[in-house]
């Protein structure tokens, strides 16, 4: 079925607008994939702030040179289905790698991606998907500049914990002697 003039422009203006938009995009190769199977992809990339379309070669390759890009060859090929990340690039990589894994091998596979203007291989988007994700990343800055902090405290304390056996120890001999344990005080 053939698309109207009105209807390309369109998704061409769409195109543009999410590359403009986005901080980059990770391409895949679908075939035969199911609406709920779509859906669910959909539901889990916009959960990582980005946003799913299933692209026409032709008008992203155009929407990609008015952006001023140019695709390798042979990545515009096939059914192409395109997410735009709106924040960071490695989540929606990683939702598209445990996609792969979902469902049959040669119904969905990845691609390539874009990141700061340029495409990257799928060999390379394999790997950002390995990256851990902002928040991880944040968390392990916090449990190192906390770490040292969290050992001063940890030496104090135990200071602290053994002049108190010490003490304790000594209120338990003076009682044990029959000594008054106000004397002790």
């Amino acid at each position: 079925m053939a698309i109207t003039r009105a209807r390309k422009e369109e998704l061409l203006a769409t195109y543009k607008q999410q590359l403009a938009e986005s901080s980059g995009l990770v391409l895949a190769d679908y075939t035969a994939l199911t609406v709920p199977q779509m859906q669910d992809l959909r539901r889990k990339v916009r959960e990582q702030q980005g946003q799913v379309f299933v692209v026409k070669n032709t008008l992203f390759s155009k929407a990609l040179k008015d952006a001023g890009l140019e695709a390798p060859q042979g990545l515009l090929v096939g059914p192409t289905v395109a997410a735009f990340c709106h924040q960071d690039v490695p989540p929606v990589a990683k939702v598209f790698r445990e996609f792969a894994k979902e469902v049959e091998a040669e119904k969905f596979t990845i691609k390539g991606s874009l990141l700061e203007g340029a495409f990257l291989s799928r060999q390379d988007t394999l790997a950002i998907a390995d990256l851990p994700t902002r928040d991880e990343l944040l968390s392990m800055v916090l449990r190192t500049i906390n770490a040292p902090a969290t050992q001063t405290v940890g030496v104090v304390a135990s200071g602290i914990r053994q002049v108190l056996n010490v003490v304790k120890a000594y209120v338990d001999k003076l009682e044990e002697g029959g000594a008054p344990a106000e004397a002790a005080a």
